[in-house]
């Protein structure tokens, strides 16, 4: 049996084998990470070789050659009508559209790779070019008409730039820092500029059969924005299946290029637009509203995308219909906004008039209506002193009141309407006795109209009242009969 002491001495060992385990395994590890340094540093220095085979190396590929060869079948066979019965992913055709789309962003990441070639050895002659042109194809056709001149009057740049952008290259061309490039430094930037030209034409080829075969490939999105535009459309975002994941504000960028004003207005100039600008709807839109309709339109475009992608509608009316409904909704913006009704004033000096009305208000007038009284307490003859509670004109004067010689300050009151109405149904109550013949029953009655008033307490008696009374408490009712038939 194994002691305590002997089993601390096993873990021990076994720590220390571990231990090495673990020292040969970060040796390795070691081993492996400046293996993969040196690797990264030398691709890193393969990128500042001056030899350009080094650098640029897609046109030495068995793929490119291959997909530019059949594409240049295709284009001289022409559009050949595709079998609609097979589905869209085995179409051989379909692939080598793919493909074509694939190539064409390879293209565009190995222009760029030229370019950063063609402007580290160029700016020794002209540093400031790089940041007159931007884009790569017009920066290697400007770089190769220039070579070693170092005086640009005599230089003619006419179709490769804009007039306001080789003024500017002339004059920063007269006052530059640069010097002239080598004759082999020369040469070499001078077959980039050709291999950049070169790759630029096959990517045209590749655009042009891709824009041939869009009918059939994206109907609806070519019913939109057109065969040219959604090739390039396709092309960029590298298929139609990544186009259609793509959301509609990206669409909008694609094609989008820096432009450089050289210090001109920027109020006409229309930025984060790209290949929709080339659409026959941007184009014919009124310039105020060009970015509604290229918003729009990205937004069209990508729900066009996503049915071709599935080919849910192969005859493009839904891109029809998207077409129209663009269409019709930048004729309505516009539309002149709907003219101001003609409001008439209000009367100077007017306030409002009260139009309360009814029973109410009209006994609240005869209540406190002007009495004739008033009337002729308010007026006065002409010569004639008015009479005053206390005399010679002093107190309260009275008027027209008592004028007439009598002396006396009375009116014959006639009685008003409401007054007359309430009498009216004061006299039409029956204030006597409730009809009953008991021993307590009075022929007399208290009325408001003339007091104390003698009355038959029988008048009423063949008459039958009202409620319960007419039927079971009635002394005169009887039960009624219905004879049944």
């Amino acid at each position: 049996m194994a002691t305590l002491a002997d089993s601390f001495l096993a873990d021990l060992d076994e720590l220390s084998d571990n231990e090495a385990d673990i020292i040969e395994e970060d040796e390795g590890d070691a081993t492996n990470m400046e293996e993969d340094i040196d690797g990264d540093m030398e691709d890193i220095e393969a990128l500042n070789y001056d030899d350009l085979d080094n650098v640029s190396k897609l046109q030495k590929t068995q793929r490119y050659t291959d997909i530019m060869q059949k594409v240049e079948e295709a284009l001289q066979k022409g559009s050949a009508t595709s079998d609609h019965g097979i589905v869209l992913e085995d179409d051989p055709e379909y692939q080598l559209i793919v493909d074509c789309n694939a190539l064409s962003v390879d293209i565009e990441n190995e222009i760029v790779i030229i370019h950063n070639f063609i402007r580290d050895k160029y700016r020794l002659k002209f540093p400031e070019l790089e940041s007159l042109v931007h884009h790569p194809i017009d920066y290697a056709r400007v770089v190769k008409k220039i070579g070693n001149e170092m005086d640009l009057t005599l230089v003619d740049l006419e179709g490769l730039l804009p007039s306001a952008i080789i003024m500017v290259v002339s004059v920063t061309a007269s006052t530059t820092s640069g010097k002239p490039l080598p004759e082999e430094v020369l040469q070499k930037t001078i077959g980039a500029c050709d291999r950049a030209l070169t790759l630029d034409s096959a990517k045209k080829k590749v655009l042009d059969f891709v824009e041939s075969r869009m009918g059939y490939i994206a109907p609806n999105l070519s019913a939109i924005v057109g065969s040219a535009v959604a090739a390039k459309l396709m092309g960029t975002a590298g298929g139609l299946s990544a186009l259609a994941k793509m959301p509609a504000c990206n669409v909008q960028l694609l094609g989008a290029k820096k432009k450089n004003l050289a210090g001109f207005s920027t109020a006409t100039s229309q930025f984060r637009v790209g290949y929709l600008e080339q659409t026959e709807i941007f184009q014919t839109t009124p310039p105020s509203l060009r970015m509604r309709a290229c918003r729009l339109l990205a937004a069209k475009s990508t729900l066009a995308a996503r049915v071709d992608s599935t080919r849910g509608d192969p005859s493009g009316a839904a891109g029809r219909a998207f077409r129209e409904e663009i269409r019709k909704k930048i004729e309505k913006w516009q539309e002149p906004p709907p003219a101001k009704q003609p409001k008439p004033l209000p009367v100077p000096d007017s306030e409002p008039k009260k139009k309360r009305g009814g029973r109410r208000l009209r006994k609240m007038k005869e209540r406190y209506a002007v009495t004739d009284m008033r009337k002729l307490a308010n007026r006065m003859l002409f010569g004639v002193p008015e009479e005053s509670s206390l005399g010679d004109g002093l107190g309260e004067g009275y008027g027209m009141l008592g004028q007439a010689g009598s002396g006396k300050l009375r009116v014959s009151l006639g009685q008003s309407k409401l007054a007359a109405k309430v009498a009216k149904k004061f006299k039409e109550k029956n204030y006597g006795s409730s009809g009953a013949t008991s021993g307590l029953t009075s022929s007399l009655a208290f009325t408001p109209v003339q007091g104390i008033e003698l009355t038959n307490p029988q008048a009423h008696a063949h008459q039958l009242g009202s409620g319960t009374q007419s039927t079971y408490f009635s002394e005169t009712g009887t039960f009624s009969k219905i004879k049944r038939t």
